[in-house]
Parts: structure tokens; C-alpha cells; sequence
């Protein structure tokens, strides 16, 4: 195969695991948020493990092409300690917001009646109340500002890599092994979820909310999705990427030193099609919420 043949399935392969994750994580969202009573109402732990096995399955389903990023966080990081090609970064953050884009469009086709039903039963218009935007994208919940949200985003973020990178690191022996670490970093993605998922509707990646942002204005949404109540629309951006590098930078100067068989001389950064027996890399996250102020409900 010719190495732009593989890099057009790099890319593609980025577009189509962050597709899987908002075909799942968005549709659970839209479960929860337009039906009364929802079926998950005494159960959000349902949510979140649709979210994480929404990851773990896209894992599976592109691993092996791309290392399943599908995450620009993820991808920073990679960039940064673990060797991935610069040049790519772009590329491949910009095939995951495209993912993102094309899964709550395919959402969108499948519940767009119940979305109207919903607003019109309760008043609510898309762009003036924002009326089921938290089927598609984040907000800030229960008494949290955008500014609290952002330092919220850091630190979620900066967990998902840290676990991210432990999971797929040469050096740990305590890791899980080939394909186990997929369901692995999935169970990740909703054990932060179901811990902290109330706080700000858990994006942890910016795909995950740029990108349904995005069709959901271009949906009718438009205020509620940019530049959104509090001009939030950046916080799911730049917080997870801040997180990102910060949480992968811990890990690579606190614990990887000191991780079995280490030897700094003769240690190589991984390349995007993981070539070590560790699970492939992929982050996202999200909790859904309505109403005029996207707020998060149980």
C-alpha cells in the first residue's frame, strides 16, 4: 500500500470512529433528554456506559487503520511526548470535527420528529431557548459559570489522557493487554462520565462537542450553538486540549520513568498504527441536557 493510500485511511478512519461515538453518545443523549419519562431517569450509569462503549466500539472498528485518536486532545498529546507526525495534527483534527459533523446529522435524521414534538410541547423555540440543544452539544450545569467549566474541561481532560496513556504505554506491565485495553479506556470514558457528567455535560474531546455544534447551527439552533448562552462554545475546545497535554505530561514525567524495562536510550515514541501489543487511543464524552439553558438533567 503507498503511504498516501494509507494516509487517506488514516483520515477516513478518524472521520468514522468519531462518527460511531456521536451516532451512540448523541442518540442516548436524545433518549434521555425528549422522552417523559426517559429510560434512563434512575439509571445515568446507563448514559454513561453508552458513551464508553460507543468508544470501545469505534476502537475496534478503526484501530487497526489509524490507532483511533478521535480525539484532537489525544492527538496533541501524541504529538507532543509519544512522536506523532505534526504535519498530521491538523489533518487529523479536522477529520474528527468532520465525524462529529456527520454522526449528529445522522442523529439529527433519525429524531428530528421527536425533536420538534418536544419543543412544541414545551414552548421552546431551537435558537431562542436552545430547546433540546443537549442532544447534540455541552453546556454548563447546576451553578457552574463558563470560566468553572473551563478549569472543569482541564482536569477531566488531563484524567481521560493520563488513563489513556498509562493504558497504552510499552512500559506497563500492569496494563491490558491487545484488544481488552479498548473496553478498557471505554469503561474509562464512563467511569469520568458517571463521576463528574452533571458538572458540565462531560465533552472531554473537542470533536465530540465542536462538531454536533456546528450541524446544530446550521440545524436552526444558531445563538443557542454560537456563540451560545455565556459564549461557552470555546470552553469544550480549549479546555480538553489544555487538559490533554497537561494529563499526558504527568504521566510521561511521573510515572513512565519509573515503569519496568524503561530505558530512555533506547525508547521509540509510537506511531499512529500502534505496532506495540497495547489497545489503540480514543477519547470522548458527553451528558445530555435541554432547555433554555442546555441545563443537565438526571
Amino acid at each position: 500500500m503507498s503511504e498516501r493510500k494509507r494516509y487517506l485511511g488514516e483520515l477516513i478512519s478518524e472521520f468514522i470512529a468519531v462518527t460511531i461515538i456521536i451516532i451512540f453518545g448523541d442518540s442516548v443523549a436524545a433518549m434521555i433528554v425528549l422522552y417523559d419519562p426517559n429510560p434512563y431517569q434512575n439509571a445515568y450509569w446507563g448514559v454513561a456506559i453508552v458513551w464508553g462503549l460507543g468508544v470501545t466500539i469505534a476502537i475496534y472498528a478503526t484501530g487497526a487503520v489509524s490507532g483511533t485518536h478521535a480525539n484532537p486532545a489525544v492527538t496533541l498529546a501524541l504529538a507532543l511526548y509519544r512522536g506523532f507526525s505534526w504535519k498530521k495534527v491538523l489533518p487529523y483534527c479536522t477529520a474528527q470535527v468532520l465525524g462529529g459533523i456527520a454522526g449528529a446529522a445522522i442523529v439529527y435524521l433519525n429524531f428530528h420528529p421527536v425533536i420538534d414534538h418536544y419543543n412544541m410541547t414545551h414552548h421552546f423555540t431551537r435558537a431562542g431557548d436552545g430547546g433540546a440543544a443537549g442532544v447534540f452539544f455541552t453546556h454548563p450545569g447546576l451553578a457552574v459559570t463558563a470560566m468553572h467549566s473551563f478549569v472543569v474541561q482541564i482536569v477531566l481532560t488531563g484524567v481521560l489522557v493520563f488513563g489513556i496513556f498509562a493504558i497504552t504505554c510499552q512500559y506497563n506491565t500492569q496494563a491490558p493487554q491487545a484488544n481488552s485495553g479498548a473496553l478498557i479506556i471505554g469503561l474509562l470514558v464512563a467511569a469520568i462520565g458517571a463521576s463528574s457528567g452533571y458538572l458540565d455535560a462531560w465533552a472531554i474531546n473537542p470533536a465530540r462537542d465542536f462538531g454536533p455544534r456546528t450541524f446544530a447551527f446550521f440545524a436552526g439552533w444558531g445563538a443557542s450553538a454560537f456563540p451560545a448562552p455565556q459564549h461557552y462554545w470555546w470552553v469544550p475546545i480549549a479546555g480538553p486540549l489544555v487538559g490533554g497535554v497537561i494529563g499526558a505530561g504527568i504521566y510521561q514525567f511521573t510515572l513512565r520513568p519509573f515503569m519496568p524495562n524503561y530505558n530512555p536510550e533506547q525508547a521509540k515514541p509510537l506511531t499512529p498504527v500502534l505496532t506495540e501489543p497495547v489497545a489503540p487511543r480514543t477519547a470522548t464524552g458527553s451528558y445530555p441536557a435541554t432547555g433554555p439553558q442546555a441545563t443537565p438533567v438526571p
